[in-house]
């Protein structure tokens, strides 16, 4: 077996024949087999250890178990302990998602303490087809049917070409000891369900059934490298600035591959994605969300807005007669001055007549029943309508701000003055505000 680890390991170019190694070590069959492997093949492994506090006592004689075996191994060892529980209730996560990561969020900190190069762990031929089982029950794209991989970024998988009987049989013939996690033989779990249930079923129609997905995911997993480039060379057209384009979306290869992509990254759920898909042709304002994003129909696109834990209530900024910075959402650059000679007529800037102003004044964002009489203009305008001129979209309509004076309007930040403010030959002072960038 340690001849097969070789060759795989030098098939996928996981490592380099002088790389230090970060060993993820949990005591069991799988963890010390890789160990052990690791170590005869001449790497210098640090085996890190995590105790994640799930089994009672049996979590404690595991820590004290693989202690043992590198300290008469004379094989370095580090280890932690975590209140998993605690973390998974203040994270709202499930345990195993939890230990995941709080497993490998660690390894990376002791890889980086050691100045390791990688970091092995013990995943095999079986796990690969398991996670291959639970994503097709669950839904998912063609990089959920590739299996695992050998290598995501500094974590590499070097027994992926080996099954758990070949594993086992390997520990018999080293005589090397390992511990048995009870819960592994609990199918209250999706994963230990599919390993003690599902694939026993399977096995009886077809016993070389392991194998046989190993080998097709393999297969998904050369396909999905053509797939990919494919589809990102559709997303460089089709996502702009956050912005999907519809029209190009439409001219796409396959449009719902494409938003697969796009989305569920950021947490939208597959049958979201295919409202989304039939939503293409819908009325502008539609919107579709995930956990951390929303999807927001506009007419020619679809804007990707990350949602923003914000109080019930938006925040209202003053601004006295003398201010000259104020930490705001919208970066103000502020003066008091003389009437001046030119007069930057572009949108960012306000000219208002201070004689004309009720200080402190008042910065909030824009609401429903808002009016102002645009510059220029002699009659009051609602400001959804003058939105409505400008084509705002939804997203654009809530991000943006209004300077007040008393409960008037002086202006539309970013867009448009208030005419009753505007300067004339009369004024003497004037308040000068630069947009500057958007926080």
């Amino acid at each position: 077996m340690l001849q097969k680890i070789k060759s795989y390991i030098a098939q996928k170019r996981l490592l380099e024949n002088d790389n230090v190694l970060i060993t993820g070590l949990s005591g069991g069959a799988d963890s010390m087999a890789l160990l052990d492997i690791m170590t005869l093949l001449g790497y210098r492994c640090i085996a890190a250890h995590c105790n994640f506090h799930l089994r009672g006592e049996e979590s404690e004689e595991d820590a004290r178990f693989v202690k043992k075996w590198c300290k008469e191994s004379d094989i370095e060892f580090t280890s932690i302990d975590f209140n998993t529980r605690q973390y998974a209730a203040d994270k709202k996560i499930s345990i195993e998602m939890a230990a995941r990561e709080l497993r490998y969020a660690w390894f990376e900190i002791v890889r980086k303490q050691f100045n390791a190069d990688a970091i092995a762990v013990a995943h095999h031929k079986d796990d690969s087809v398991e996670t291959v089982l639970m994503n097709l029950i669950r839904g998912t794209g063609i990089s959920g049917l590739s299996g695992i991989s050998p290598q995501n970024g500094k974590v590499i998988r070097p027994m992926l070409c080996v099954s758990r009987v070949e594993i086992e049989n390997y520990l018999v013939e080293r005589q090397i000891p390992f511990r048995t996690d009870s819960t592994n033989l609990e199918d209250i779990y999706t994963r230990n369900h599919i390993r003690l249930n599902v694939l026993p079923m399977l096995q009886k129609i077809n016993p070389s059934v392991n194998e046989t997905i190993f080998r097709t995911a393999e297969n998904l997993a050369e396909a999905e490298k053509i797939y990919k480039k494919a589809v990102h060379a559709d997303i460089e057209v089709v996502l702009k600035n956050n912005r999907i384009d519809i029209e190009a979306l439409k001219l796409s290869a396959s449009p719902l591959s494409v938003l697969f992509e796009i989305l569920s990254p950021l947490g939208f759920h597959p049958a979201v994605i295919d409202d989304v898909k039939a939503g293409l042709d819908a009325s502008p304002g539609k919107q579709f969300f995930s956990p951390t994003h929303r999807l927001i129909k506009d007419r020619t696109c679809f804007l990707i807005d990350k949602i923003k834990k914000t109080e019930s209530d938006d925040p209202i900024y003053f601004i006295d007669a003398v201010s000259q910075e104020i930490s705001t959402p919208v970066n103000l650059a502020i003066k008091l001055t003389g009437v001046p000679k030119l007069i930057d007529k572009k949108s960012r800037m306000l000219y208002a007549d201070v004689a004309k102003l009720q200080f402190p004044l008042k910065l909030r964002k824009w609401q429903a029943g808002d009016r102002f009489i645009p510059f220029g203009m002699k009659g009051k305008k609602k400001l959804s309508d003058f939105f409505t001129d400008q084509k705002f979209n939804l997203k654009e309509k809530e991000e943006t701000w209004l300077l007040l004076s008393g409960e008037e309007v002086v202006w539309v930040v970013g867009h448009r003055a208030d005419n009753r403010f505007k300067i004339t030959p009369a004024t003497e002072r004037v308040l000068q505000i630069e947009l500057k960038t958007m926080k």
